[in-house]
């Protein structure tokens, strides 16, 4: 885990610490002090909540490779290969096969796109605002446990070679994975009337707000139709097995990036400070992007990204307010 996530799980606790201050107040004496030992409530509260639930996600796989390779026409068997499945351009020559030219392996389409199911859980603390109780305002964190994308082949389509015909071509295969923790500052409406939440009864909210959101993705990709084996420029991000295979390493990628929130649900009061909470909250991340690496991790280069990244988030929890 980088500096960066290490410093996300401690920028609550020391939050809370300087909320829990003046809240003291609302534990003892709720309201606002006019004298002769009277207090008058202005709605205002101080809230801490927990929640967990499931994480529904999507987005758009961009190819952002850009690589060349030369690919080669098998008459008798009528298909299509890379150069490195008949040992280079002097074996495919050899062999009499028809050379087709050379085309981008980033102009193929991704096969599959992002989605997948995964567990969420989060924290906030925040405020009512006084006078204004329907209002509260929270610093929250959210964590989406690890999800997968896994894709073979990871591109495929029509590419357009420099001999000038179009052929279908695949190209690699992608086991990934990718973690993210949100922070975020949210606004929330709930939807009652007075200066205190009524108990037993349902009461619905509305929120938005915008966060931070770290990513955290890992890459092992795989030259699973021999299109990338060929190809110097990527010799430095893997090594060649007894085969000619090249063989990538391990690659891993941190993200920052801004987040855009909403959230809509229901609460329950249990009693006047202990609410159960329902709801569902959308995230959404430009992008994230997926590299390789070298061995040393010095060098990176982008090979795809999610586009458009939406979390939805289904999750039950309890609220407190003092």
């Amino acid at each position: 885990m980088g500096i960066m996530r290490k410093r996300i799980f401690c920028i609550l606790p020391i939050l809370s610490c300087f909320a829990a201050a003046p809240a003291v107040a609302n534990w003892q004496y709720p309201g606002t002090y006019v004298g002769d030992g009277v207090y008058t409530d202005d709605g205002s509260r101080f809230v801490i909540s927990a929640r967990g639930g499931a994480s529904i996600s999507y987005a758009k796989i961009q190819n952002d490779v850009g690589a060349l390779a030369a690919y080669y026409y098998m008459n008798d068997a009528g298909t299509v290969i890379p150069e490195f499945v008949c040992g280079g351009p002097d074996g495919c020559d050899s062999l009499g096969l028809q050379y087709l030219g050379y085309g981008d392996i980033g102009d193929l389409s991704a096969a599959d796109n992002y989605s997948d199911f995964s567990f969420a859980a989060g924290a906030s603390i925040g405020w009512t605002i006084p006078n204004r109780p329907q209002w509260r305002v929270e610093l929250g964190w959210d964590h989406i446990s690890e999800s997968e994308y896994n894709a073979s082949p990871l591109f495929e389509g029509d590419l357009t070679l420099s001999e000038g015909s179009t052929e279908f071509i695949q190209s690699g295969g992608a086991q990934s994975k990718i973690d993210t923790d949100i922070i975020s500052v949210m606004a929330f409406y709930d939807f009652f009337d007075g200066l205190q939440k009524p108990v037993q009864t349902v009461i619905p909210y509305v929120g938005f707000g915008i966060g931070y959101a770290d990513v955290k993705t890992t890459l092992n990709l795989s030259d699973l139709y021999g299109d990338l084996s060929m190809a110097a420029d990527l010799r430095k991000f893997g090594e060649l097995d007894d085969n000619g295979i090249l063989q990538f390493y391990k690659s891993e990628h941190d993200n920052s990036s801004i987040a855009g929130l909403l959230a809509v649900g229901m609460s329950y009061g249990i009693t006047d400070q202990m609410f159960l909470d329902f709801g569902a909250r959308l995230a959404y991340v430009p992008r994230v992007k997926w590299v390789i690496a070298d061995e040393g991790e010095n060098h990176t280069r982008d090979w795809f990204s999610a586009k458009n990244l939406i979390y939805a988030n289904i999750m039950l929890g309890l609220r407190f307010e003092f």
